[in-house]
């Protein structure tokens, strides 16, 4: 089964890495990224741009669009994984192994109902 594993964390403190720190974050997250890869189990990953970039359509009559994301809170969606788990348990230890690469923030994981890959974005 495929599951969504949602990245969140602050983005005015991540924001603040060092490109040091940015890459030493990513390099470790690439090991986890490498491991899930080579049993076949990674799908799409992706890293999101900083809310500030964001739009939020609003769905009223007429549809309202607004600047920045759908909601303030402390922490944002920074990004995702897709990855194919046996169950919940082994989705959670794929977010834990995740969690080790990159402390701090939150890993919210949800089973995906439907997923059509599309076609190649380049």
């Amino acid at each position: 089964m495929l599951y969504a594993i949602l990245c969140y964390h602050d983005e005015d403190f991540v924001g603040s890495w060092s490109k040091d720190q940015d890459e030493a974050v990513m390099k470790k997250l690439a090991v986890v990224q490498e491991k899930l890869t080579s049993q076949g189990r990674l799908g799409p990953v992706a890293r999101l741009l900083p809310t500030t970039a964001a739009a939020t359509l609003r769905k009223e009559d007429p549809p309202l669009v607004l600047d920045g994301p759908y909601a303030e809170t402390k922490e944002q969606l920074l990004g995702f994984y897709i990855v194919d788990c046996k169950n919940l348990d082994d989705a959670l230890d794929v977010a834990r192994d995740l969690g080790s690469a990159n402390p701090g923030g939150a890993y919210e994981v949800r089973p995906v109902g439907v997923f059509r890959p599309g076609g190649n974005l380049t």
